[in-house]
């Protein structure tokens, strides 16, 4: 007898998923994030100097791909397993730290080393993060 209140609807569960849209913490975290190292990677560059158009174009470029990278990386989080999840995390952010060590004009070691002691950092604290909170 109550066999009609499981049947599902015209628009199932499938309809409803595409049309999801995006929070707006989904968008400004990522906006925000590549605003503030797009302005730090154009400052290191810039060494006390003027400000000259490629450091401009620097800055609206570094920020731009990892606010880019950052988003898709909210997008498809969940989809994730929590381990590849924190190697997610710490990539990006080894990747972004490297970058902005190699734009003080120092050594590729250095950068490299920087960026990977970083990132390793990032996926431990994430992994942890990750591992105590989902079930």
């Amino acid at each position: 007898m109550a066999t009609h209140a499981a049947m599902p609807g015209r628009r199932g569960s499938r309809a409803r998923a595409r049309t999801r849209h995006h929070t707006s913490l989904a968008w400004a975290l990522p906006l925000v994030l590549g605003v503030i190292y797009g302005f730090y990677a154009a400052f290191i560059r810039r060494d006390g100097g003027p400000s000259t158009g490629g450091q401009v174009l620097l800055g609206l470029v570094s920020g731009a791909a990892l606010a880019a990278l950052c988003f898709a990386l909210g997008r498809i989080q969940h989809s994730l397993p929590r381990e590849l999840r924190a190697v997610a995390y710490g990539a990006l952010t080894a990747c972004a730290i490297g970058f902005l060590v190699s734009l003080t004009d120092t050594s590729v070691l250095r950068s490299a080393g920087l960026g990977l002691v970083v990132g390793a950092g990032v996926l431990v604290v994430s992994y942890y993060y990750l591992y105590t909170r989902e079930p």
